[in-house]
């Protein structure tokens, strides 16, 4: 659910105890195409108001801690956080662990899944951005691993997959669902008929069974869709589809409150 004040923050129940927050794109500065909270440095916006959005956001979940992201490639990699590192040295990755408290991890979207993930008796966190094709190399497996290596448990692991493009909103070619098939048949369920020539992806339970595979023990799916919703959420495909020349992004984060605090 959101919150009633400020800015849409969208929190799962699995994660109770842990500072989180799913953002979407009210209650920031931005004008424009990307009107709202707008945290995409990537976008054509004022970075002056990126900024500031992203310092809106981090206020809304864990006041007064640093907002760490990476520089995302639609990649498999996972990094592991053990001191904040400035937004110019952001390595290229498209997850992030810690258990350093006091920082936010932040991943950035707009269609594809957010995913936040924590342990909380081992006091480790996770954030990964999982779109089609980091969904399919394995950047939730990847994340997971590297959270036992940090202590974590997988079976105690709880993951939360944010607002993202939603299966009634996703059509794709047949040569995107032989992809996913010819990497595990039974991935042909992710899949509904469409159009002639077509098909409708759900990757959200796509992303969800590949948390489960991996032994995460509970997954909760939020089931906000990024393309049917323009006043709450970014959308890179809707945008493409209105031929509008840039689009907002939204961001999701995670942090580890420090001791006392």
């Amino acid at each position: 659910m959101a919150d009633a004040a400020g800015p849409d923050v969208f929190r799962s129940a699995l994660l109770a105890g842990v500072p989180h927050g799913f953002l979407g794109r009210r209650g920031g500065v931005s004008a424009g195409l990307v009107a709202g909270l707008n945290a995409g440095l990537g976008s054509d916006d004022d970075p002056a108001a990126v900024a500031e959005n992203r310092r809106i956001a981090a206020q809304a979940v864990l006041p007064g801690a640093p907002l760490v992201g990476v520089y995302q490639v639609h990649s498999a990699d996972c990094v592991t956080l053990s001191a904040p590192w400035a937004d110019p040295d952001r390595p290229r990755a498209d997850a992030l662990v810690t258990a350093r408290p006091g920082v936010l991890l932040g991943i950035i979207t707009a269609d594809c899944a957010p995913v936040l993930l924590a342990d909380r008796e081992a006091g480790v966190i996770g954030a990964a951005h999982a779109g089609w094709r980091g969904a399919i190399d394995g950047v939730t497996d990847r994340t997971v691993a590297a959270m036992v290596a940090l202590g974590a448990r997988a079976g105690s692991i709880a993951a939360a997959i944010g607002p993202c493009i939603a299966q009634a909103s996703y059509e794709v070619d047949d040569g995107f669902r032989a992809r996913f098939v010819d990497a595990a048949p039974g991935n042909a369920g992710f899949f509904a008929p469409g159009r002639a020539g077509h098909w409708q992806f759900d990757l959200e339970a796509y992303v969800a069974a590949r948390l489960a595979a991996a032994g995460v023990g509970r997954v909760d799916r939020l089931g906000l869709d990024t393309y049917a919703a323009p006043d709450r959420f970014f959308s890179f495909r809707r945008a493409c589809h209105r031929g509008e020349p840039t689009y907002g992004r939204q961001v999701s984060l995670v942090g580890l409150a420090e001791a006392g605090k």
